[in-house]
């Protein structure tokens, strides 16, 4: 898997702490970074990708990207219902 966006990071160089809260309450400071970063579209991706379960990728803890996973499984069955009616 590239992870040549990594590269790009607005984390680069910050304290891995930062992006690994004890609770889904302390992850501002990494939000806040991830907001300005151009990499974050890929670096959300590749968190969901892999079933990243700790820490904040791409702005959005491991509860928000389990949303967006089920989310994206829902579109895509309900997709598929769509297709097999047609």
């Amino acid at each position: 898997m590239d992870k040549s966006w990594q590269f790009g990071a607005a984390c680069q160089g910050l304290a891995a702490d930062i992006f690994y809260p004890q609770s889904d309450e302390e992850c501002d400071a990494a939000k806040t970074v991830c907001a300005s970063c151009p990499v974050r579209t890929p670096c959300l991706e590749y968190a969901i990708t892999v079933r990243e379960k700790d820490g904040v990728w791409g702005g959005a803890n491991e509860k928000e990207r389990r949303r967006i996973i089920r989310q994206r499984r829902r579109a895509a069955a309900k997709q598929r219902a769509l297709v097999s009616v047609s």
